[in-house]
């Protein structure tokens, strides 16, 4: 309220007989009840879809600190859901661990991951470390730390900018053998794009067997493909593979009459391209001129004969979405072929 102001809004006296209004003070507010006239409305977040065939997916994000369940049925992204806060978020957590720790450790899976620069796919809110000995400690004294005991051979250890952790072809393992396999295929297919020893892992593999996890862990190997250009790509392939389809092929040149484009996926025997947010592939400051080179990219593949399938990142947190929008598409690309072919004169 304006200090030239009464109590209901109107003009105050300022004559010398006026009198001496109480100079009134404001208690302080408890934090987090009165917000009105500091933020604005509060909207309600969304809720993650659900249904019965995503409930054991959706438990175990709520159990690795992606989703929150707020009551039955109802997850919503946790605090650190996004990208780059929960990746900020973590890589902070690992300089604590790095600092505190006394006993000999290697920063490992998912995290050592993502020290090393490959793509990560639902990263969990928590650091994961390999020791040689049984460390003795509660998880609930510090939730965010995930530790392994096993045997580290010195070819599995390696220092990165000061920090131990495991060597890029030890951490595709662990990733492979104790993550969803969408999530470990988004890894695998990074590490081996930046150069991964595809004979290191498949040693690695060798000396695991009868480990847990390792038949799951070897069908992500046989998967992977280094071609893939971004987790999207890895993500919608395996969504078509799991749906029963051909797995499309990455990165394919396709010549038209404004030029030569490579498209992210494609079924080549139908003529589908399959494009992940296409607004990335464009080198453009202004998002309007992005727009209209995806624009004329799109209808100058659609001129030489092809159908365009896009999807958006947040098409991909519903894999079978994904999954039934290819299907379809390639149902209806199969039947226009078989049209054609039956119309072509003998």
């Amino acid at each position: 309220m304006d200090e030239s102001s009464n109590l209901f809004g109107s003009p105050a006296s300022a004559g010398p007989a006026a009198p001496r209004q109480r100079e009134r003070t404001r208690a302080p507010r408890p934090p987090g009840r009165h917000t009105a006239d500091t933020t604005g409305p509060r909207g309600v977040p969304p809720a993650i879809p659900h249904d019965r065939r995503r409930r054991a997916e959706l438990t175990a994000r709520a159990r690795d600190g992606e989703l929150v369940r707020v009551r039955r049925g109802v997850y919503l992204p946790s605090p650190h859901a996004a990208t780059q806060v929960r990746e900020h978020w973590l890589l902070a957590q690992v300089r604590g661990v790095v600092d505190d720790l006394t006993t000999p450790f290697w920063v490992s899976h998912d995290t050592a991951a993502l020290l090393w620069g490959c793509w990560t796919w639902r990263l969990p809110p928590f650091v994961h470390t390999t020791q040689l000995a049984n460390p003795r400690i509660e998880r609930q004294l510090d939730a965010t730390v995930r530790r392994h005991r096993t045997a580290l051979p010195l070819r599995d250890r390696a220092i990165l900018d000061g920090v131990p952790l495991t060597s890029l072809e030890r951490t595709v393992v662990d990733c492979a053998r104790s993550l969803p396999l969408e999530r470990s295929l988004v890894v695998v297919d990074s590490a081996l794009r930046m150069g991964a020893d595809r004979r290191v892992v498949e040693q690695v593999f060798e000396e695991s067997r009868g480990k847990s996890g390792v038949v799951r862990a070897r069908r992500a190997l046989e998967l992977a493909d280094p071609r893939s250009a971004s987790p999207g790509e890895t993500l919608v392939r395996l969504a078509a593979t799991l749906g029963g389809m051909p797995t499309p092929r990455p990165q394919v040149p396709v010549t038209t009459a404004r030029g030569r484009y490579v498209v992210d996926l494609a079924w080549v025997d139908v003529r589908v391209a399959i494009e992940l947010d296409g607004a990335v592939k464009y080198a453009y400051g202004d998002a309007g001129e992005a727009g209209r080179a995806q624009e004329l990219r799109e209808a100058a593949l659609v001129a030489a004969g092809w159908v365009v399938v896009r999807f958006t990142w947040d098409d991909l947190g519903d894999p079978v979405a994904v999954g039934c929008r290819l299907a379809e598409a390639r149902r209806l690309a199969l039947r226009r072929h078989a049209s054609r072919g039956s119309t072509r004169p003998r």
